[in-house]
């Protein structure tokens, strides 16, 4: 609740983004947060066409790469040294 009052976009973001009420903008993002981070490997030139699509521009683009791969990088060295998260960064 930080970044909105809107209870049932957190829940949706939460549990499932693609019941979120999220713009096409919003949506492309995270449909290649989504596959970088669960199939990297599957990547291909193709995926960033829908983020153009929809708006996003080179530099936005590799932004969002970067954060991708960043927590991906983190969230793995926490894990490999059994990191404890705190409250508000697990999961519900």
């Amino acid at each position: 609740m930080r970044f909105t009052k809107k209870p049932e976009l957190i829940q949706a973001l939460q549990t499932d983004y693609h019941t979120a009420d999220l713009k096409p903008r919003q949506r492309a993002m995270l449909d290649y947060a989504d596959k970088l981070t669960r199939t990297p490997w599957d990547m291909t030139e193709a995926d960033l066409a829908p983020l153009r699509e929809a708006g996003w521009g080179d530099r936005a683009i590799l932004d969002i790469n970067q954060a991708v791969a960043y927590f991906a990088y983190v969230n793995r060295v926490a894990d490999g040294l059994g990191v404890v998260l705190d409250k508000y960064a697990k999961a519900p």
